[in-house]
């Protein structure tokens, strides 16, 4: 324990996430020897963020105006909207170059344990933006961009019912599976799993029923088109009506009798394993 402003700083820079006691130390020492100029300079920072930050009128992520760089750049596809849970989450995807369209914050993810409901989240902003009341956007597609956990989950399952209603709303989900570079025998159930519902068909073929967790394409299905026989096949035949199940069955032959011939003797017939003496 340190007396005075030094402890207080340690316990200040321990508040902050993934900042434990030992790493609140060694900042708390590096700025008592650190230059007037740099810590005047970190001083500046923080005082500017707690000022002049705000949050976007339109996607709710962080920005030094009214609207964040994004939402203000008119060569973005306004059709487009990425729903995501926090603002560190859009520079995620940016760093891809893959998309192009805009983005909607919803702030977190829906936790009933924490008490997280819809209503702390910008679940409403998002159905103002699809409804049409945000001016200039028709909105097209909603890709839904929340974390692969339970939480997560559970917020994409509630965006899609409630955008339900919207006929002509494309609703997407990211896909999940093996990142690049793994291996299989290291991949977990779960993972697996929806990597293997969720792949892609990198080449045509004849249309034919999906196997197990198959995924059969619709230009595949012509309906027109009669189903084609598996190769090697025996081609199909006749089959015989079935008899009629109320029908008498038929009745059993008479015993023949038997046939004897002159001179036999009918012999009593001998168990097994016993010999029989031969007659002269």
């Amino acid at each position: 324990m340190y007396e005075g402003p030094v402890q207080n700083l340690i316990d200040e820079f321990g508040k902050l996430p993934g900042i434990g006691p030992k790493s609140a130390q060694r900042l708390a020492f590096h700025l008592l020897q650190a230059e007037p100029d740099s810590v005047e300079r970190l001083r500046s920072a923080l005082q500017a963020v707690v000022e002049g930050v705000t949050y976007c009128e339109d996607c709710g992520t962080v920005a030094a105006a009214e609207r964040c760089r994004i939402c203000s750049d008119p060569r973005r596809d306004p059709t487009l909207i990425c729903v995501v849970e926090e603002p560190k989450d859009i520079e995620a995807i940016e760093r891809t170059r893959e998309f192009r369209g805009l983005y909607h914050v919803l702030g977190g993810a829906l936790d009933p344990i924490n008490g997280i409901g819809p209503n702390e989240l910008r679940i409403a902003g998002l159905m103002r933006r699809v409804g049409g009341e945000a001016e200039g956007e028709e909105i097209a597609e909603i890709i839904i961009a929340t974390d692969p956990n339970t939480t997560g989950e559970a917020t994409s399952t509630y965006l899609a019912r409630l955008l339900r209603p919207f006929p002509d709303l494309v609703v997407s989900r990211l896909a999940s599976g093996l990142p690049m570079g793994a291996d299989l025998e290291f991949a977990d159930e779960l993972t697996l799993g929806s990597a293997l519902s969720g792949r892609r068909i990198l080449s045509g073929g004849p249309a034919q029923a999906p196997r197990s967790g198959g995924v059969l394409r619709p230009e595949q299905i012509d309906p027109a088109q009669p189903a084609v026989p598996a190769p090697n096949s025996a081609p199909a035949q006749d089959t015989p009506p079935a008899p009629d199940a109320w029908a008498p069955a038929p009745a059993d032959p008479a015993p023949s009798p038997e046939i004897g011939y002159p001179g036999a003797e009918s012999e009593p017939e001998q168990p097994r394993g016993v010999s029989v003496p031969h007659r002269p």
